[in-house]
């Protein structure tokens, strides 16, 4: 007898499936190029190699049991993911990688990357294909931890590091742009109502709200926090703007996070004696190692990704692109 995994056959599965379409061994027999005497015989055989009944023979027509339809269901599946498996591979051989991660500060706009995601889904490399095949992987880090993404080998590229960060060796990296930090308050805050530039002295008095660090072996940083200040410390910028907003503490954020805010007067702008923050900000990728035989020496989707930051449209709306996108991702 048939073992069980030898009978479960690209072939064996096409067949199910043609029956299954047709109707009649008669009709699938003829699709395949058989007569269905030898269709019949098959099917016998994968039966017996299952030990299960996968057509009721009581009728004329070629109905499915209860087991025929989970192998069919199961069958076109596997067939499917067989395909997309070659698709794959083809394209790998053809430069696109199998998967490209992309590490991406809190202090990007999701907005333009969600774009910039809908725009790489949508390629056609040939005519007729479905796209690169190259999954993508989004992953939002904070502070030391988009460096630490990219240098530890978890992400291909990195988008919002910062440019004044000691570069590592094999690492490219290039600037996006510079975005203002600005100090900000609820209208309800303690501080709001303060006349002229804030001390750090008064900033001592008031609770801070903190972004953590996400970088786990790199030093994490710690950004416009003073020694002994009461701290609140949450997980994203977003978190961080909530936080604020509900007069939870005060502290530095991204104008343009926080832009939307400010011009509705949920967010208040006051100076302080300290220097205004201005980040330097750029996008760093992991330089290419000697070119494996019959691959392009830089992945085609990397170099897809690395196309699209040379436009300065496309790296200031990475920057300054928030409105209407304040929920938090995981």
């Amino acid at each position: 007898m048939m073992k069980r995994h030898n009978a479960l056959t690209p072939d064996a599965l096409a067949m199910m499936d043609a029956i299954a379409r047709c109707g009649s061994f008669a009709a699938a027999a003829r699709e395949l190029g058989k007569v269905p005497s030898a269709l019949t015989y098959s099917v016998r055989q994968l039966e017996d190699a299952l030990d299960v009944l996968l057509f009721d023979r009581r009728s004329g027509q070629a109905k499915l049991t209860a087991a025929g339809e989970e192998l069919l269901s199961e069958g076109r599946r596997l067939l499917a993911e067989m395909e997309a498996v070659a698709h794959r591979v083809r394209r790998v051989a053809g430069g696109w990688e199998t998967q490209l991660t992309v590490a991406m500060d809190g202090i990007i706009s999701r907005l333009t990357m969600f774009e910039l995601c809908e725009a790489f889904f949508a390629l056609r490399p040939t005519p007729g294909q479905d796209g690169p095949g190259t999954r993508l992987r989004l992953r939002t880090e904070v502070l030391a931890g988009t460096w630490e993404a990219l240098v530890s080998g978890q992400a291909d590229l990195a988008i919002g590091v910062d440019v004044d960060h000691a570069v590592p060796a094999g690492i490219e990296l290039r600037t996006l742009g510079e975005l203002d930090f600005v100090f900000a308050v609820a209208p309800h805050h303690a501080l709001a109502g303060h006349d002229g530039p804030i001390s750090d002295a008064e900033l001592l008095k008031h609770r801070a709200v903190a972004v953590a660090d996400s970088a786990q072996r790199l030093t994490p940083l710690t950004v416009n926090l003073l020694p002994g200040q009461d701290v609140f410390t949450v997980a994203s910028l977003q978190a961080k703007i909530e936080a604020q907003l509900r007069c939870l503490g005060c502290g530095f954020v991204p104008e343009p996070l926080a832009r939307e805010h400010i011009r509705a007067g949920r967010l208040v702008v006051k100076a302080t004696q300290r220097k205004q923050t201005r980040a330097r900000v750029g996008y760093a990728w992991r330089a290419s190692a000697a070119p494996q035989p019959r691959k392009a020496p830089q992945g085609l989707a990397l170099q897809w990704w690395l196309d699209q930051l040379q436009s300065p449209a496309t790296r200031q709306a990475l920057l300054e692109r928030h409105a209407g996108m304040v929920t938090p991702v995981d």
